[in-house]
């Protein structure tokens, strides 16, 4: 007899079992044949409507339910992903702004003490110009005109100084060159007599005024010296 599964038990074909019902009825000759033949009629009816077997659709489920873990746990990267990458830019920015900021202060700070020695150099240069005195002479020799600029000029402004007086007239306090006049060639030589009216024979008049144009207009002496160097002139 073959053997027919429905979920997960095993009955007999419809053909046997209606046979196996006919042959009883037929022997027995007793309405309880009738009643027979409809339990395997039904029986046959529910063999050919059985859904899928019942192993088959935990299968299904399982890998219905392993898809979708699949696919949440997916998500679930990407967005963590995305989240750390969000993160990790945010961070670099605020490194950024950070090292911009600590930049930014130390030019700042950087400009601020030059400007302060500047200031510092501009000020005892007005101080030893306004407090010291040279005793007037008829002439004065090169060397007598450097050491009265030694004297007038800040120690460490002296050099800067010296250069361009070489260039310009070689410590010659009566130099000419148009209307150019002096150690300094102030253009016109008239300009020097802002302090002093003997600007034309003092080289300490000369002096201190050239000192002053240089700290007015390029910081200090050795700012007018760079000058010179890229101009030629300052």
């Amino acid at each position: 007899m073959s053997r027919i599964p429905i979920r997960g038990f095993a009955v007999a074909s419809a053909t046997a079992v209606t046979a196996v019902g006919a042959v009883v009825g037929v022997a027995a000759g007793s309405p309880a044949a009738a009643s027979n033949d409809n339990v395997e009629a039904t029986a046959a009816d529910t063999t050919l409507l059985a859904d899928i077997p019942a192993g088959q659709q935990v299968q299904v489920q399982t890998t219905s339910l392993a898809q979708q873990a699949n696919a949440q746990s997916a998500q679930a990267n990407a967005a963590a992903k995305k989240s750390a990458e969000e993160a990790a830019r945010l961070r670099a920015a605020q490194d950024a702004k950070a090292k911009k900021s600590a930049a930014d202060k130390d030019r700042a700070d950087k400009a601020d003490k030059d400007a302060k020695a500047r200031d510092l150099e501009t000020q005892a240069a007005s101080r030893s110009t306004s407090r010291t005195t040279f005793q007037v002479q008829s002439s004065y020799s090169v060397s007598d005109v450097q050491a009265i600029a030694r004297q007038i000029i800040p120690a460490g402004q002296f050099q800067c100084f010296s250069n361009i007086v070489n260039n310009e007239s070689s410590w010659n306090y009566r130099a000419t060159n148009g209307t150019a006049y002096g150690l300094v060639q102030a253009l016109p030589g008239s300009k020097m007599s802002s302090v002093g009216s003997d600007w034309q024979t003092n080289p300490a008049t000369q002096i201190k005024w050239g000192l002053n144009y240089m700290n007015e207009r390029y910081g200090s002496p050795c700012g007018a010296w760079s000058y010179w160097q890229a101009h030629d002139s300052y």
